[in-house]
């Protein structure tokens, strides 16, 4: 039957008319059913298998190839098709659209919405970065004047504020400073010569005692020289206490009473170069044209002159202040200690043990015994 209708088919003449639409024969309906026909009693292609044994094989190794299923490529539609029917792709000009929409973000009518604001750890970042930006510039113009005041200063060109007698008390700390420390170093030498004494004079009757009791005949003799070199030793022991608390008080005196004093001088004279040098702007300033930016510069500047002068007024009463309790201080501290040293060396070399004791209990000076345990801090208490 298929043969027949194949044969039919193919010698079928279907004329055309002028305008090229086919005229309607009566074959044509037949012609339509008998292809309809072989189409669905032909082999369906969802259903078909794949046999990999040949013919007769074994139900093994036989893929369905209904089950395999391909992923749809870009742009195209996946439409639901029967299970007899083989789907349609979809036209050229329907898949560009297709896929140009599946491009885009978004659809025509909506809209992104705009970003949110900053994070706030940004924020803060970038606050500190500000700050410390306008430090750095505030720190610069204030260098770059204090520099050029001092310049002209060296120069001669600047003016400088001076007071007299803050100066000249300043100068003359500065000069007792240098002094004390001389004596300071010398009093530091007194006590490592009279350490190297006082320990030579202790080996020194340890070999005369040792000697007393292996020479018999001089006996008596190596004896009170043994004798006479353990007092100078404890004479010097003891003179050795009162001048190594007069080297702790000088030193303290110098080092941290007159350092603490210096500091501040130190302070007050940058204080003193700033207030001239924004003194020294203020007067170029008012000197100038008086113009809208000229007006708020001088404003600026008047505010900036008021502070550092505040500044180094202040400095300046807190530096009189401390030069007069330093010379009270170290008129106090010089006199115990003065009088100390003076009664010790006059008692040591006087070889007078009994007025050399005193000095010391006078002065409240204990000395540190040789191999002593240090105290428990309940006896410190």
């Amino acid at each position: 039957m298929s043969d027949g209708i194949l044969s039919k088919a193919a010698t079928m003449e279907i004329p055309i008319s002028s305008n090229g639409d086919t005229s309607s024969l009566p074959e044509d309906d037949g012609l339509e059913q008998d292809l309809q026909q072989v189409m669905v009693s032909g082999p369906n292609l969802n259903e078909t298998s794949i046999v990999s044994g040949g013919y007769g094989g074994t139900a093994e190794g036989i893929i369905p190839t209904g089950t395999i299923k391909a992923p749809p490529f870009p742009g195209s539609l996946v439409h639901p098709h029967s299970p007899r029917g083989p789907s349609v792709p979809p036209s050229a000009p329907a898949a560009r659209r297709m896929a140009r929409l599946a491009a885009s973000p978004a659809g025509p009518g909506l809209h992104t919405p705009p970003p949110g604001p900053p994070p706030s750890g940004e924020e803060v970042v970038r606050g500190i970065a500000v700050e410390k930006f306008d430090i750095v510039k505030k720190w610069g113009i204030n260098t770059y004047k204090c520099t050029k005041q001092l310049l002209s200063e060296r120069f001669g060109r600047g003016s400088r504020t001076v007071d007299l007698e803050l100066e000249t008390q300043i100068e003359l700390l500065r000069e007792t400073k240098r002094k004390y420390e001389s004596v300071l170093q010398l009093a530091r030498a007194l006590t490592a010569h009279l350490y190297s004494l006082v320990q030579t004079q202790h080996a020194l009757g340890d070999a005369f005692a040792d000697l007393s009791q292996k020479s018999p005949e001089l006996q008596e003799e190596f004896g009170y020289n043994a004798e006479t070199q353990k007092l100078l030793c404890k004479n010097g022991e003891t003179l050795l206490g009162a001048v190594n608390f007069f080297v702790s008080s000088i030193n303290t005196l110098v080092n941290k009473t007159m350092e603490d004093t210096l500091m501040t001088v130190k302070q007050y004279e940058t204080a003193r170069l700033e207030y001239d040098a924004y003194r020294t702007d203020l007067e170029e300033l008012s000197m100038g044209p008086r113009d809208a930016g000229a007006v708020s510069r001088l404003d600026a500047a008047q505010s900036q002159f008021q502070s550092h002068k505040d500044k180094y007024e202040k400095l300046r009463a807190d530096v009189a202040i401390k030069l007069k309790f330093l010379e009270e201080n170290k008129i106090k501290v010089m006199h115990k200690q003065l009088l100390l040293f003076h009664n010790a060396i006059s008692a040591y070399f006087a070889g007078n043990q009994q007025q050399l004791e005193q000095t010391l209990k006078q002065f409240n000076i204990k000395l540190k015994t040789p191999g002593a345990e240090k105290p428990s801090w309940l006896e410190e208490q």
